[in-house]
């Protein structure tokens, strides 16, 4: 695949710690592609330096194989990192969150429906490389920056008017067919909790509860506005529970001639109603627009609306609530910012009396969604 966290902006502006030595990995992660796979030899012959993200160390590396399926592979390794999960535990097994997104790319790819990068295997012994990790092929293609955002530079923005909307189009298609995995058969029970239920007032609980304990009492008023507004307006009917993405974005695939070649990042996967997976790519692009200062569409680009009803057309039925959903998503936004941020701090990154965990634009992005009542 290709960076998969290379669109993650760096919401604080403050610096990422420094990477692993990854010269050490090199012996033992050799010697696991042998054991793994049906490699009878194999050398690392280069690591590129990761693109730093926030819930998984990333790092690329090519590796020249002998065997059955041999030759040089460009490869991606995701490892857990130390740090206490970045999003709210969705199932009862508490699976970290690179063994979340393993279990959740495996069963899509025996499913064959969702464009995925190869994988290679799972390691859950933390012995090898200090934690859990996992191995994919690197898929080549381009995916659209953040910072600055892709509506302002990049392919994207370099794009001509029908190759932005088939993007748009062609990305909502590819989150219709997530949702359209058969979870049940899939046996992706591990994913929920009796306790938790499988709403978007679930869904509101479960995100309230995090960034409460993680304000650790000081006040987030437009949390605190949204989430009042959110409880008052639940909505009375719900589509059927489908597996959600979790962070279906632009950002999160990679592309080749505008279409989805890969879908990437899984570590926020829940069993919910597909309207909280497409709020968050509303919200989204709420946020690459008027909350970056680019309120402007490009030529091409489908407004939200348009992008409801691309989706409907993709999915066969028509959504409901879609802006509680768009609301509930800057929720969920405002919530991860604060966990960042108090990660942050833990490494010693952020004085403890900093403002960005307020000061940020999941902030604005909700600010605006409540203006837009």
């Amino acid at each position: 695949m290709g960076d998969p966290e290379a669109g993650d902006d760096n919401t604080s502006g403050g610096a990422l710690p420094p990477p692993p030595d990854h010269e050490s990995y090199r012996e033992p992660l050799t010697n696991w592609l042998i054991a793994s796979t049906d490699a009878t030899a194999a050398e690392i012959t280069e690591f590129t330096p990761p693109k730093s993200g926030y819930s998984a160390e990333t790092l690329m590396f090519t590796a020249r194989v002998d065997g059955p399926n041999g030759g040089e592979q460009r490869l991606v390794l995701r490892k857990d990192t130390d740090d206490d999960p970045v999003y709210p535990v969705q199932g009862p097994g508490g699976h970290a969150e690179v063994e979340l997104q393993w279990l959740t790319m495996s069963a899509l790819a025996s499913h064959g429906e969702v464009p995925l990068a190869p994988l290679i295997g799972y390691e859950a012994d933390p012995s090898v490389l200090g934690n859990p990790f996992f191995v994919m092929g690197f898929i080549d293609g381009d995916v659209p920056v953040e910072n600055p955002t892709y509506t302002q530079a990049g392919f994207f923005a370099d794009a001509t008017p029908d190759q932005r909307r088939t993007l748009i189009d062609s990305g909502l298609e590819a989150l219709a067919a997530v949702h359209r995995t058969p979870w049940r058969d899939l046996g992706f029970d591990w994913l929920r909790r009796d306790d938790l239920g499988l709403t978007g007032m679930a869904q509101l609980d479960l995100w309230e509860s995090q960034c409460r304990s993680e304000l650790d009492g000081r006040v987030h008023g437009p949390f605190e506005e949204a989430v009042a507004w959110l409880r008052a307006n639940a909505p009375e009917h719900e589509s059927e529970p489908v597996l959600c993405w979790g962070d279906p974005r632009p950002g999160n695939v990679i592309w080749q001639d505008f279409r989805p070649a890969a879908l990437t990042d899984f570590e926020a996967s829940s069993i919910s109603p597909a309207e909280v997976d497409l709020g968050w790519w509303l919200m989204f692009d709420r946020f690459s627009h008027a909350a970056c200062g680019q309120p402007d569409r490009l030529v091409g680009e489908p407004s939200l609306a348009e992008q409801v009803t691309m989706y409907e057309a993709h999915a066969g039925r028509p959504v409901n609530n879609i802006y509680w959903y768009e609301l509930l998503a800057g929720v969920r936004y405002c919530a991860i910012v604060v966990r960042i941020m108090n990660r942050m701090v833990d490494r010693g990154q952020m004085p403890p009396d900093h403002t960005i965990w307020l000061e940020n634009p999941a902030t604005v992005v909700t600010e605006e969604l409540l203006a837009a009542r």
